[in-house]
C-alpha cells in the first residue's frame, strides 16, 4: 500500500492519489513512480484487477482458463502467466488459485495443452505460450499443483516434447508450421514466433534442468531462423513465410514479441553455455529491437507495424506484455543488459501509465503510450501490457530464476507428451465396442425411420379433393398407375409407328438411350414437334383446356395476354422506347463481380489469421 507522510500533508497527498486513480475527465489515472516498490504496486494492482473484469472462467458458469469471445484461447494462458510475474514481483497471492486452476483446466487428455476442444484454433506458438507459462512458474517456484495432478516442469517438457516431433524437414528444410492441424488456415505458413516460443523454452529447459538436448534444439531452431532470413543482417526479426515458395517470400512485418521470444531465448542460451557467440548474438538482438521504441526521446515502447495506423488487431494488442516481461527477463540471465534495458522500460512504463484513463472508472489503459492524448481502446490486451511493464520497473530487485539444482522444487517429467508426439490430426472420441444392444437399438431406429419415410410419402400423394377414403385410394394406386403405364405406351406407339411409316430413323441419345430427334427422308428435322402435333390430333378431354362447343383447342403454354410483346395495345407507356440492350439488362439483373484474389500483405489479412481461426 501506499504510504502517506503524517499530518496535514497527508490528506492532500491522499486526495491527490485518490483523484489520480479514479477521475473520468482526462486527468491521468496514475501517477506512476518506477523507482518506488509501493508506487509500482499500486499501480499494478489496480491494472491486474482491471484485466481480470474481461476474464469470467473463476465465476459460476465460466471455464476456467479461457478468455470470452472474440479472444483466443492462447491468450488466455499468456494472461495467467502475467498473473504469475504479478506474483512474482509481489508477492501477492491473491490471484494464485485463479492461476492454477486456469492452468491445470485448459491441459488436455494428455497433459500437454492439446485439449481437444480447441483443435479448430491451436497452433504450435498458441500453445508455445502456454508452455512459456509454466516455465515461469516452475522458474519462480509458484506455489506446485497437488501431486496427483501434473506439475508445471512436466507440462513445459511436454509441450517441448509435442513440438520437437512435428519440426518439417520437408518444407524450407526445417521449422515449425504455424497451425498444428491441416484444415486450419495457416498450416502452410512458417511464423516466427512458433519458433521463438519453441526457441526459448528449450533454452530455458537447459536452463532449469541442465540436460544440454534442449540447447542443441535451440541451437538448431536459431540456425534455421538464420539461414531462412527470419532474422536478416540488420537483426531485424521478421513474421515469416508460406511453405509454397520454400519461405523465400518473407512477410516483412516486424512485431514486438517475434524479437522479444527470440531475444529471451539468447539470453538464457549465454547462461547455459557462457559462449561469447551468444552474448554477441544477444547484443544485436537488443541493437535491432529499438525500432519498438518511439516518441519525442525514441524511448517509448510502440507496436510499430500496426499502432502508427491504428489496426492492431486484438492479439497484436498483447504484444508489448511479452516485450516487457521479456526484456525484464534477460537482465537475470545476462546481468550486463540492465543498464541497456531498463532506461526503455521505465520510460514506458510511465508512458503507460498516463494512458490509463478509460473505461467507466477512469483508470483503463489504452494502446499507444507515445501520445499524451487517450486513444479509446481498452482490453485484456492492454491491461496486461500496461501491467507488466510497470513491474518490470521492480527487476532489479527481485531473485533470478530458480534452477532443479537451485532450489527448484517443481517436478519434471522428461517423456511426457508421449500420446501427442508430433500429431497432426486430432484423435476422435474414445467410443466403446459396439453391443448386441446397440445394434438392437439402430436396427429398431431404422424401421422407425423406414415407416415414417413411407407415411411421409403416403401424406405427399394423398388426393385430399377426392371423395374416396385413404384407404380406397391406397387400394386404386395400383390400377391407376397400370392405367398410366399403357397409355404412355399406346402413345408412344403410335407415334413410333408414324414415324416408322414416314421413313423416319431415330437418332439416339447414347447416354439415355432415348429418341432425341428424327429426320425424315429429305433430310429434315422433325423431332419432339411432330410427336406433339400427332398427340395433340388425339382428342382428349381434359377439363376446359379442349371444350365440346369448339372441339379440340391446342393448350396454351403461356398465361401472357395473347399478342405479347407485339401487341402495342397490350404494352405499358413505361415499357415504350425500352432498348433491347436495356430489356436484356433488366433481366439479368446485377451480377457480383468476380473477387480479388487472396493475397496476404494487407495487415486486416495477418489479423484475421490470428483468428480466424488466430492462431
Amino acid at each position: 500500500m501506499v504510504r502517506f507522510p503524517s499530518g496535514l500533508g497527508s490528506l492532500t497527498a491522499a486526495a491527490a492519489l485518490l483523484l489520480s486513480y479514479s477521475s473520468p475527465w482526462g486527468a491521468d489515472a496514475y501517477t506512476l513512480d518506477p523507482n518506488s516498490r509501493d508506487s509500482i504496486k499500486s499501480v499494478a494492482k489496480n491494472m491486474a484487477d482491471d484485466m481480470l473484469t474481461f476474464y469470467d472462467g473463476d465465476k459460476p458458469g465460466g471455464t476456467p482458463g479461457l478468455l470470452p469471445q472474440p479472444y483466443y484461447w492462447w491468450e488466455a494462458g499468456a494472461m495467467l502467466g502475467a498473473l504469475i510475474d504479478y506474483w512474482y514481483y509481489t508477492a501477492d497471492s491473491s490471484y494464485n488459485d485463479l492461476i492454477t486452476e486456469g492452468l491445470l483446466f485448459q491441459v488436455g487428455e494428455n497433459d500437454d495443452y492439446m485439449p481437444r476442444n480447441q483443435t479448430l484454433t491451436e497452433g504450435n506458438d498458441d500453445q508455445g505460450f502456454w508452455g512459456l507459462a509454466v516455465m515461469s512458474a516452475a522458474e519462480n517456484n509458484f506455489p506446485n499443483p497437488p501431486p496427483d495432478k501434473p506439475q508445471w516442469l512436466g507440462l513445459a517438457q511436454a509441450v517441448f516434447n509435442t513440438q520437437a516431433a512435428r519440426w518439417d524437414t520437408e518444407h524450407c528444410a526445417g521449422g515449425l508450421r504455424w497451425q498444428i492441424f491441416h484444415w486450419n488456415k495457416g498450416f502452410d505458413y512458417k511464423n516466427s514466433i512458433s519458433q521463438a516460443c519453441f526457441f526459448a523454452l528449450g533454452a530455458r529447459l537447459a536452463v532449469y534442468t541442465g540436460n544440454s538436448s534442449y540447447a542443441d534444439w535451440a541451437e538448431k531452431t536459431w540456425d534455421w531462423m538464420i539461414n531462412v532470413k527470419f532474422i536478416d543482417e540488420y537483426w531485424r526479426v521478421f513474421d515469416g513465410a508460406h511453405i509454397g515458395t520454400n519461405c523465400t517470400n518473407i512477410v516483412p512485418y516486424q512485431f514486438s514479441y517475434n524479437a522479444g521470444g527470440m531475444i529471451l531465448g539468447a539470453a538464457a542460451m549465454y547462461n547455459f553455455t557462457e559462449d561469447r557467440k551468444w552474448k554477441d548474438r544477444l547484443d544485436k538482438l537488443l541493437e535491432g529491437s529499438k525500432v519498438f521504441f518511439t516518441g519525442p526521446e525514441s524511448n517509448i515502447m510502440t507496436e510499430v507495424a500496426c499502432e502508427p495506423v491504428d489496426r492492431c488487431n486484438l492479439d497484436q494488442q498483447s504484444f508489448k506484455a511479452y516485450l516487457s516481461r521479456w526484456l525484464a527477463a534477460i537482465t537475470k540471465w545476462a546481468p550486463h543488459t540492465y543498464g541497456v534495458v531498463l532506461p526503455y522500460l521505465k520510460a514506458s512504463a510511465v508512458a503507460a501509465a498516463k494512458q490509463c484513463v478509460g473505461g467507466s472508472n477512469g483508470r483503463m489503459c489504452g494502446l499507444k503510450w507515445n501520445q499524451d492524448k487517450y486513444d479509446g481502446t481498452t482490453g485484456i490486451g492492454q491491461q496486461m501490457a500496461a501491467m507488466e511493464v510497470t513491474l518490470s520497473c521492480m527487476i532489479k530487485d527481485r531473485a533470478g530464476p530458480v534452477t532443479a539444482h537451485t532450489g527448484g522444487t517443481s517436478k519434471g517429467k522428461p517423456g511426457a507428451g508421449g500420446d501427442d508426439i508430433g500429431r497432426q490430426h486430432p484423435k476422435g472420441p474414445n467410443y466403446g465396442p459396439i453391443t448386441a444392444g446397440d445394434k438392437a437399438g439402430a436396427a429398431i431406429l431404422t424401421l422407425f425411420v423406414m415407416i415414417g419415410m413411407m407415411i411421409g410419402m403416403f401424406w405427399i400423394f394423398l388426393d385430399e379433393s377426392s371423395n374416396q377414403s385413404p384407404l380406397e385410394q391406397v387400394k386404386g394406386a395400383g390400377g391407376a398407375a397400370a392405367t398410366s403405364i399403357a397409355a404412355l405406351a399406346a402413345a408412344g406407339g403410335a407415334a413410333a409407328i408414324i414415324q416408322r411409316s414416314r421413313g423416319a430413323e431415330p437418332g439416339i441419345n447414347e447416354k439415355k438411350g432415348t429418341v432425341v430427334s428424327m429426320t425424315d427422308g429429305r433430310g429434315q428435322r422433325s423431332g419432339i414437334d411432330e410427336n406433339n402435333k400427332t398427340l395433340d390430333m388425339t382428342t382428349i378431354k381434359i377439363g376446359k383446356v379442349r371444350t365440346r362447343e369448339r372441339g379440340p383447342q391446342p393448350r396454351r403454354v403461356s398465361s401472357m395476354p395473347l399478342g405479347w410483346p407485339h401487341n402495342p395495345n397490350l404494352r405499358s407507356n413505361s415499357a415504350a422506347g425500352v432498348s433491347r440492350d436495356e430489356l436484356v439488362s433488366s433481366r439479368q439483373g446485377d451480377r457480383p463481380s468476380p473477387s480479388g484474389s487472396d493475397t496476404f500483405p494487407s495487415l486486416s489479412t495477418v489479423s484475421a489469421d490470428h483468428g480466424t481461426p488466430r492462431k
